[in-house]
């Protein structure tokens, strides 16, 4: 019940509004509990009576019929309305908060955890489980006290009417009991199951819908067709198993609560016919064993809803309890008046521990507003050196020093608020050119933004879009080429205007135009900022004041492009290839 309690914690701030909705909700529920009353009067004390006369029954029962139409067509309509207002408001704002935590949570997590976990996963967590624990709030903390005061109330009318029945009436709660116990323990495991192959359902689907060019473009859809229907299958199996258990558990407790009306049915006519009980009391009674059996069954509707709401709030929990692989140091300072003097001292890592090291014992000193290439071929380990900058990820061993300080003594979001990146593939998101660039600095401008564009070439396209900077470019900038998708994310990096520069194989995959154009960028964006460039085309990064070249995760050779080639070493060999090649 871990999960409850901590599920509670969310709840608490709105203890006050539950308390008035239950309060609300008895009101609601106890007005239908006249009805037997009122039947009993009318066959006993109205229709039944020797005493009265004709006209006499005729203005007692208008009476009571009016009292009863007041209660019902103006008392009670605006309590059910308050009661499911209320409800439902309630269950939202614990959802929203919930949500809110968990998208805080989820930005930070680090990239390890992101390579390791499908986003669908995730997506299913955060809107699906999240969902099913609505069913808690309104069934659990509402309904299921609800249901309970209306069986207390009507087990004590039943009471004030005859003891013997009542306790008749009740012979079978506890069998009730036990049977609920007994069948809903194991439904909990079965629904953490389904709800953890629809997850898994839903992150194949997430990844193939953003794949669909690589499944249409090698037309492999009959195989991906039945890829799916694997996992579809696999959901398929376990809805089965849970909702098998389900109606074994509905068949076996409603049973119990159709077999009692039968035994009060029978017990309550032999009273009648032994003359120690009223006809009008027997249908009375009759009518309050619907009113205590139906939020039985109602209990039991809501075990298997409560159920599926637990093992979703397990799921929940089980994303929020995971464990941030970066985290500021408990004395972590802001990262402010950056000069940009960046040092590696015996710098190992490994993406995971027992892997083999990624990089060996890097050392590299770099001097302010210098501009250093690391090259060699891809898996040497380039772009995980520049990554453990900003810490996407910590070093395993040695240290990164920024102006003399440790970057794991930095605050995270404050250090990387000083870095400026551009990667080979950027994520551009599915709303306006603007809003993607804005992206860089939230609070510019609309002048500051246009400035950013023009000194990444990129205002002139722009302007040429259908609607300017206002254009939506798509689903990860698809509307977009690959050089006007670099020249946007450069725009990003002038908006942001951070004294370090990371580009990451920015130009590798776009033609040579559009290499020429974002060099030029590059170039100016670079100026007086410490720049680490990742560079595939040796070709572009020739005008560097140092190359460091990275083979099998170890600096094997450092100088500027006159230098190396002098050298004739690797960078001189992987130089004559490319040459050779364009």
């Amino acid at each position: 019940m871990g999960s409850i309690r901590r599920y509670l914690q969310f709840v608490k701030p709105y203890r006050l509004q539950i308390i008035g909705t239950i309060i609300i909700g008895i009101l609601k529920f106890s007005i239908p509990l006249m009805i037997p009353l009122l039947i009993k009067y009318v066959i006993d004390d109205v229709v039944g009576s020797t005493e009265l006369s004709k006209a006499e029954k005729t203005d007692q029962l208008l009476f009571v019929m009016i009292i009863m139409l007041v209660v019902f067509v103006i008392i009670r309509p605006p309590i059910e309305y308050y009661r499911q207002y209320y409800a439902q408001w309630t269950a939202s704002k614990i959802l929203y908060d919930i949500r809110d935590q968990l998208y805080t949570h989820i930005q930070k997590l680090s990239f390890k955890y992101y390579s390791n976990t499908r986003s669908g996963e995730i997506i299913s967590r955060v809107i699906n489980d999240v969902e099913q624990t609505k069913t808690f709030v309104v069934s659990g903390l509402m309904n299921l006290w609800l249901d309970m005061a209306t069986i207390l109330i009507a087990i004590g009318i039943m009471f004030t009417m005859n003891v013997k029945l009542t306790f008749v009436s009740l012979i079978l709660f506890p069998l009730y009991a036990l049977s609920v116990k007994y069948f809903f323990g194991n439904l909990r495991k079965l629904t953490k199951s389904r709800s953890q192959a629809l997850a898994e359902v839903q992150s194949y689907l997430h990844e193939r819908v953003q794949g669909m060019q690589v499944v249409k473009s090698f037309a492999i859809e009959e195989h991906e067709q039945k890829q799916f229907s694997k996992q579809n299958t696999n959901f398929l199996e376990k809805a089965i198993a849970q909702t098998r258990w389900n109606a074994k558990s509905f068949s076996a407790v409603n049973t119990i609560t159709d077999i009692a009306p039968l035994i009060v049915i029978g017990f309550s006519a032999y009273q009648v016919i032994d003359g120690q009980l009223t006809i009008g009391t027997m249908i009375a009674f009759i009518a309050y064993i619907d009113r205590l059996y139906n939020p039985l069954r109602r209990l039991v509707n809501s075990s298997t809803t409560l159920t599926q709401s637990i093992a979703s709030m397990d799921r929940v929990f089980e994303l929020i309890d995971v464990k941030y692989d970066i985290e500021d140091a408990p004395h972590a300072v802001l990262c402010e008046n950056v000069q940009g003097n960046i040092s590696f001292n015996n710098v190992s890592f490994s993406y995971n521990e027992n892997e083999e090291y990624v990089l060996k014992n890097i050392n590299l000193e770099v001097k302010k507003g210098e501009t250093i290439a690391l090259v060699g071929m891809s898996g040497g380990g380039k772009s995980s050196l520049v990554s453990l900058i900003p810490r996407f990820y910590d070093v395993t061993a040695g240290e990164i020093l920024l102006d003399g300080t440790d970057i794991r003594n930095f605050n995270v979001r404050s250090l990387r608020d000083k870095i400026g990146m551009v990667f080979q593939d950027n994520i551009l998101f599915s709303d306006s050119v603007k809003e993607n660039i804005l992206l860089g600095n939230p609070s510019a401008t609309d002048e500051e933004v246009i400035q950013a564009a023009i000194a990444a070439n990129a205002h002139e396209f722009i302007m040429n879009l259908p609607t300017g900077y206002d254009t939506k470019v798509g689903e990860r900038g698809v509307k977009l080429s690959g050089g006007q998708k670099q020249r946007i994310a450069i725009a990003r990096v002038f908006l942001k205007n951070p004294p370090l520069l990371i580009l990451d194989e920015a130009t590798s995959a776009l033609d040579l135009e559009s290499e020429h154009l974002i060099q030029e960028s590059f170039e100016t964006l670079a100026k007086d900022r410490t720049t680490f460039i990742v560079a595939h085309r040796l070709s572009t990064i020739t005008h560097a004041d140092r190359i460091v070249l990275i083979e099998h995760g170890e600096i094997t050779e450092i100088g500027n492009h006159e230098q190396l080639m002098e050298k004739q070493g690797g960078y001189y060999r992987l130089f004559q290839v490319q040459q050779i090649e364009q």
